[in-house]
């Protein structure tokens, strides 16, 4: 077991590791935990009653977060012609199809990945860089679209991704640690909605087992799964 530095154990003992919190109070745990001398991420991990070994049980979406991550993403719109323009002035930091050779050649300066139908043909030769990094455009995912003014948008304003990985986890991003504590609130809330609306029709029984939320270098803190039961 790896040695724990001062700070780590310090945040410890603000938590008790056997008890579960309401939303807010574990939140506000959080952020006192937080005591690493940058602003760090706070992210919610979920464990669903999912087996993602069958394609009719895999877990994934987005969600606007009301108030953003607090990460500035840059992102890549790989598009021609007026798409192109559109998603210059939508605030995307890279555009283009010339992108695509740079990506093979092993240039990866970006966050998010965006493009039109007419380029995927060009892109899916991206899948195995993008795939196992999360970043290769889907329809499912609306990183593959016509209207790519708006996804640029969103993806600048906090939209983030969601998939259920292979021992049925759930991680993401859900603000910093200097946010208001009803600002985080309302980005956990809305990161939970989204999970609970992307519940596969195969999922049987109790579809939340589990909810933690923890900064960058804090410890995790257990909420009351109970209520998320409820509506799922």
């Amino acid at each position: 077991m790896p040695k724990r530095g001062k700070r780590y154990r310090a945040a410890v003992e603000l938590r008790d590791s056997t008890q579960y919190y309401e939303v807010r109070e574990a939140l506000r745990i959080v952020k006192e935990a937080a005591t690493a001398n940058f602003d760090e991420t706070v992210d919610a991990a979920v464990r669903l009653n999912v087996d993602p070994r069958h394609a009719d049980q895999i877990v994934r979406g987005t969600v606007n977060l009301p108030h953003g991550t607090g990460k500035t993403i840059r992102v890549l719109a790989i598009a021609e012609g007026d798409k192109a323009r559109e998603a210059e002035e939508a605030g995307a930091d890279y555009v283009g199809t010339e992108y695509v050779k740079k990506i093979q050649d092993g240039w990866l300066e970006f966050d998010a990945v965006v493009a039109t139908p007419d380029t995927m043909k060009d892109v899916g030769k991206l899948g195995r860089i993008l795939g196992p990094r999360g970043l290769m455009p889907t329809p499912k995912a609306g990183t593959v679209t016509m209207d790519i003014g708006k996804a640029v948008g969103e993806l600048k304003a906090g939209r983030i991704e969601f998939r259920v990985d292979r021992t049925g986890n759930l991680h993401a991003p859900i603000g910093k640690v200097s946010f208001d504590l009803d600002n985080l609130e309302e980005n956990f809330q809305g990161f939970m909605d989204a999970v609970i609306r992307a519940r596969p029709p195969a999922a049987k029984g109790g579809y939340i087992r589990a909810v933690t939320v923890s900064s960058t270098m804090g410890p995790g803190v257990k909420v009351e799964p109970a209520q998320f039961r409820k509506s799922a």
